[in-house]
């Protein structure tokens, strides 16, 4: 097993967080008169614990190693308040400032190509954002994330530049203003996230309360089969630890047990005419969630995909999203078309079916749904999908299995895929392409 500190020496992106032992009477001291000197020590202990909750999360799943970077208490308090995994700093001396430029510098000196800093301060902060952050520094050399009181939430930054953090009101209104004024005249190229809210005055109360009221939206998880019963059991088991979630599965006429076992593993099953857009169609009118996730019965999610769903839509100018490609078997030949599917769909923003696809019900709605086709209907909504916004492509992977490479032959496969979309981007009838491809749905 690799040591936390052997991975952060193999990793390029280093995301730190910035953070303070929740001892009453040193934390949150703004909200000391509304909540009382353990009262702000808990919601810091409780915010503290949402970061690194999503953190956990992006560590496991994306190539991006933690460090903790605290004040007050010590090494072994904040590992039994935060756990082992993670790597654990004092800041040491000095003002914001210099504190944060001591931590990205150390990053830097170890390896790191991308760090981005953040503190714990905000509710709204998610691994995704960080990913996010982590892709734009490798077109830009600065990314912030505009926080509401005129400082920012997160910083990022692919080499370190010392001057963004001098002669700096820490704590002010101007702080947001400063950094860009220094980074303006110093020709460094910006990207400014979404603005979020943070908490650190008794008017920001009510940002927390919202959130950890915990009403999130629901998630109408649409798989549709035909004859898929060595399946279909372990695809609806990936979902039973999510929250806020119902599963829909949309049979086309199975032979054989799928119907069965799904109802078993609690699923709502509903009938519909044979072919997959038509099938997704269906589940999506009988689906009561306001995200839609749309799951190939020979795909696993990755675990809290649930979170990432939510997390993903509710980023502005995103369309939708889907997963990273990852396939159940492994050689050299499939590695490779994983590199291929993953490139495409995040630079091209054109993830297949076999990532689940997911959407606001609002905008599948009024994208006018699956269109009929028996083949390609996946690609053809992404297309259309593509001119409402981003496409997002989370660095969680779901697992489909490689069936059709292995039985088909995993060159001969990828080239009958290739040629499969080439004919429909030449304008050969979806019909005609279905009829030569010899697909079964």
């Amino acid at each position: 097993m690799i040591s936390v500190a052997k991975k952060e020496r193999m990793l390029l992106d280093r995301l730190i967080i910035f953070t303070r032992y929740p001892e009453p009477g040193m934390t949150k001291t703004r909200l000391i008169p509304v909540l009382g000197p353990e009262g702000a020590a808990d919601l810091h202990r409780r915010m503290g614990e949402h970061t690194m909750a999503w953190a956990r999360f992006l560590q496991t799943h994306s190539p991006v190693s933690v460090e903790v970077r605290f004040a007050g208490g010590d090494e072994n308090l904040l590992r039994q308040w935060l756990g082992p995994d993670f790597l654990y700093h004092d800041q040491g001396r000095g003002d914001l400032g210099e504190r944060m430029a001591r931590a990205i510098a150390d990053s830097f000196q170890s390896g790191g190509e991308r760090v981005v800093l953040v503190g714990t301060d905000c509710p709204g902060l998610t691994g995704v954002l960080v990913q996010r952050a982590l892709e734009l520094l490798k077109s830009n050399d600065l990314v912030l994330g505009p926080a509401s009181d005129g400082g920012y939430y997160l910083i990022g930054v692919r080499r370190i530049v010392p001057q963004l953090f001098s002669e700096i009101l820490w704590g002010t209104s101007e702080v947001l203003e400063k950094t860009l004024r220094i980074a303006d005249k110093m020709q460094l190229r910006v990207f400014l996230l979404e603005p979020l809210d943070d908490v650190d005055r008794p008017e920001d109360l009510p940002v927390w309360e919202k959130f950890a009221q915990g009403n999130f939206p629901l998630i109408s998880i649409i798989i549709p089969t035909l004859n898929e019963e060595e399946n279909i059991a372990a695809c609806l088991r990936g979902t039973l630890n999510a929250s806020q979630v119902e599963r829909i599965v949309v049979d086309g006429g199975s032979r054989d047990q799928t119907m069965e076992i799904a109802r078993s593993c609690g699923a709502k099953v509903i009938n519909s005419p044979t072919g997959r857009a038509r099938q997704m169609n269906a589940g999506a009118e009988m689906a009561s969630g306001d995200l839609l996730l749309f799951l190939h019965a020979d795909t696993l999610l990755p675990e809290g995909f649930d979170d990432c769903v939510r997390q993903v839509l509710t980023q502005p100018g995103v369309a939708a999203g889907a997963f990273e490609f990852r396939l159940d078997a492994t050689s050299r030949g499939l590695q490779i078309i994983e590199r291929i599917a993953n490139w495409r769909s995040r630079f091209l923003q054109l993830p297949y079916g076999d990532q689940a696809i997911f959407i606001r019900s609002a905008l599948f709605r009024e994208m006018g749904r699956y269109p009929d086709m028996p083949i390609l209907e996946d690609f053809e909504l992404v297309r259309r999908l593509k001119r409402k916004g981003r496409i997002h492509t989370a660095s969680y992977p779901a697992i489909t299995s490689a069936r059709r490479w292995m039985a088909g032959g995993v060159w001969k496969t990828t080239l009958s895929h290739q040629l499969i979309v080439a004919a429909y981007y030449l304008g050969v009838s979806p019909t005609l392409i279905h009829r030569f491809a010899g697909r079964s749905r």
